[in-house]
């Protein structure tokens, strides 16, 4: 319904349970935004820097939630947040404030890293996020957000460098062959992009190997 809004921030307020909010007035309208924390303590620093009461003219890009019949918009700095953002609710079992939770802990180019990668470890970071949800996330978003991020032009240069995504896909095409269960791949490539030297490495031949040994523990 709303791709974004562009307008002053009025108001920058958290509420009891730590959510972050802003009041952001367009044409004499003030729509109230929920906003991760981040973006909160990064508008709250340039308040501060530029000693004023309004943040003038800044482009929130929006989504809609109605939830028992009540409104609630989610505001994020650019639309690779948001259709993030919407890409994470769609996972059965991620609410909208895991998917807030989520992009706050680990920001945009880490989180696509690690579910592109299955780094179940990094996505538990995340509060309300355990071991099963993680599993989930990585296993419904890896290949959509593989393609996603060429798309948007999101970056993933971390200190976790990315194997290539075809190195996985044989990889787990591999294991499936020879009878291993999806969720037993899932644990092993999570363990596996844990290994920065094996992460520079091509060859399927040294994966599988290193896949296997995990395995049979």
């Amino acid at each position: 319904m709303f791709d974004y809004f562009k307008g002053e921030i009025t108001t920058l307020s958290t509420k009891s349970n730590n959510r972050c909010s802003i009041v952001l007035e367009v044409n004499q309208i003030g729509y109230e935004i929920q906003i991760p924390s981040r973006l909160f303590r990064e508008l709250s620093t340039r308040q501060s820097a530029d000693n004023q009461e309004h943040i003038a003219k800044i482009a929130i890009y929006t989504h809609l939630q109605i939830r028992e019949e009540k409104p609630i918009l989610y505001g994020f700095i650019s639309s690779a947040e948001r259709d993030l953002f919407r890409q994470l609710i769609e996972v059965n079992s991620v609410g909208t404030q895991t998917a807030v939770n989520l992009i706050d802990t680990l920001g945009i180019e880490d989180l696509v890293r690690s579910i592109v990668t299955a780094d179940i470890r990094s996505l538990t970071k995340t509060p309300g996020v355990g071991q099963k949800t993680a599993e989930r996330i990585a296993l419904e978003l890896k290949t959509k957000l593989s393609q996603w991020k060429q798309i948007v032009g999101v970056t993933t240069t971390t200190n976790s460098p990315i194997p290539a995504l075809a190195i996985l896909e044989d990889l787990e095409l591999t294991l499936l062959a020879l009878g291993y269960t999806k969720n037993e791949i899932e644990q092993a490539v999570s363990i596996l992009s844990q290994d920065l030297q094996l992460l520079k490495n091509t060859r399927l031949e040294e994966w599988l190997k290193r896949a296997i040994a995990i395995l049979s523990d």
